[in-house]
């Protein structure tokens, strides 16, 4: 997501990814400082500067986890453990002043070394940190004093601000980092109290944190219910009482018109993507990438997986970005053509894999794909695979011809410049473009390269471009503070009370 007027506000000045057990809601309780949350996948882990999964975010992020920046609802940046920073005119040295008087959960004090630790370490060799390459674009972090951080960059970098608010930057600390993906110690309000596998995992309020009085929610139950209409009938039972995201279309009117709950409809950063194996024969011609994305009937997937919820999106860069460029034109709905191109490229009786993840939205999209698909004569066979299944054979390993995802997090065009990435796109012009969206200070010179960028993605079919993903949000009467749009995957709690 591109944020210009961030930048003009800071530059050079302070700124402010089963159902088992049962536990009441917390309104049927009669408790109004809990609160019990659904949510459809379950995270390998609770450290999110470790791997991609967006659900280790939705638990952790500003809750446990805190960053330099906090990324608000509208995407603009503020602070956080940083209280303010400059920025230098060519965008490459950037000076943080501290929070004074925090600390960890574990007791121990938080300060800059704590800074150059994580970042250092997010950069190393060892790292399998998603944004690895924005640390690694820091030449050297300098700690004049404890409340001091001063990073010079090798490039300029537009979008540091916002990346430092992002989960995969958020501050650990030396003594606690290594076991943070099942003990979790951070600056957050709230602290891990149990995480039982397979059913849930609660946080309750820090007593350490420096602002605890504020906390309005002292604990929060998140539920994984991986089934969409098992998630539906817990909510309508009472046993939960919110679902920032995991309702499904079809199911919104009868929340609608059921008095006890309120419904939003947001947007996110989610580019939902029938992703093809760019190195696999024969996806590796791009006659039939060109071919599959002719096959998919857009309007037919949105309709079939949520109900019309949801934008049709022919490229990368999510619909509500300054830089989006509608490419759904590029590759209509066209059987024939599709045809024309297997024809072309002297492919008949082509099977392929389509490995799928466990939400509801992909396993949803996958049974419409096939049937699409074989419409041209291209049999897909559908794989249903366990998240960590998925995270392990088909983004690590590269074991899949087709899958589908939604890719939420915010700026990820630059996966594009990554050939060893799960889809194995390897084109210089693409690269070339990237670096220059990301080297540049001129906003409108910015755009055009990341413009020219969609124009490349789309034109080499490197994945079938589906939808932007909808955040449907159900909530109990009474629950306030949570995000309706999502720049970035989140369940920010120190906002949410009860009525």
């Amino acid at each position: 997501m591109i944020r210009w007027k961030m930048l003009g506000a800071v530059a050079g000045v302070a700124a402010g990814l089963g159902i088992a057990g049962h536990t009441g809601g917390a309104a049927a309780q009669g408790k109004k400082d809990a609160i019990v949350i659904g949510m459809a996948l379950e995270p390998p882990g609770l450290d999110p500067t470790i791997a991609p999964a967006a659900a280790i975010g939705e638990i952790t992020h500003m809750n446990i986890f805190e960053g330099l920046t906090r990324i608000r609802e509208n995407g603009d940046v503020a602070p956080l453990l940083a209280d303010s920073w400059t920025v230098s005119p060519d965008m490459k040295t950037f000076t943080f002043k501290l929070k004074s008087g925090v600390k960890f959960s574990d007791g121990t004090a938080f300060d800059s070394a704590d800074v150059k630790y994580s970042f250092e370490t997010y950069a190393g060799e060892k790292s399998t940190n998603k944004r690895k390459a924005v640390f690694a674009n820091m030449e050297k972090i300098e700690t004049p004093d404890a409340k001091t951080v001063v990073i010079t960059l090798k490039s300029a970098n537009p979008t540091l601000l916002f990346s430092l608010g992002e989960n995969t930057a958020v501050i650990t600390a030396p003594e606690s980092a290594a076991t943070n993906a099942t003990k979790p110690v951070g600056t957050g309000p709230y602290v891990l109290e149990n995480w039982v596998k397979g059913d849930s995992a609660t946080l309750v309020a820090s007593k350490s944190y420096r602002d605890a009085r504020a906390i309005q929610i002292k604990t929060a139950k998140f539920r994984f219910i991986a089934d969409a209409g098992a998630m539906v009938t817990a909510m309508l039972a009472g046993d939960l009482d919110a679902v920032p995201i995991g309702i499904t279309g079809e199911n919104v009117p009868q929340f609608e018109k059921d008095k006890r709950f309120m419904v939003t409809i947001g947007s996110t950063e989610g580019e939902t993507i029938l992703t093809m194996n760019n190195k696999r024969k024969p996806l590796d011609d791009v006659r039939v990438r060109r071919a599959i994305s002719h096959a998919i009937d857009r309007k037919a997937i949105i309709d079939g997986v949520n109900s019309g919820y949801g934008k049709a999106i022919g490229s990368w860069i999510p619909p509500h970005d300054a830089a989006y460029v509608d490419m759904t034109g590029k590759y209509p709905y066209d059987p024939a053509k599709a045809k024309a191109l297997l024809k072309e490229a002297g492919v008949s009786n082509l099977e392929l894999t389509l490995k799928l993840p466990p939400p509801p939205y992909a396993r949803r999209a996958g049974e419409v794909i096939a049937a699409l698909l074989a419409d041209v004569g291209i049999t897909a066979k559908i794989e249903n695979m366990e998240w960590a299944q998925w995270l392990d054979g088909v983004f690590k390993n590269k074991n899949y011809d087709l899958t589908i995802i939604s890719h939420v997090e915010p700026n990820d065009y630059v996966k594009f410049a990554d050939p060893t990435y799960y889809w194995q796109y390897d084109s210089k012009a693409a690269q070339d473009l990237i670096a220059k969206a990301d080297s540049t200070l001129d906003k409108a010179e910015r755009v055009r390269a990341l413009q020219a960028l969609q124009r490349q993605i789309a034109e080499d079919a490197v994945v079938g471009f589906l939808y932007n993903l909808p955040r449907i949000g159900v909530y109990k009467a009474g629950v306030t503070g949570f995000w309706t749009g999502a720049p970035i995957f989140v369940n920010d709690l120190s906002a949410v009370s009860w009525k």
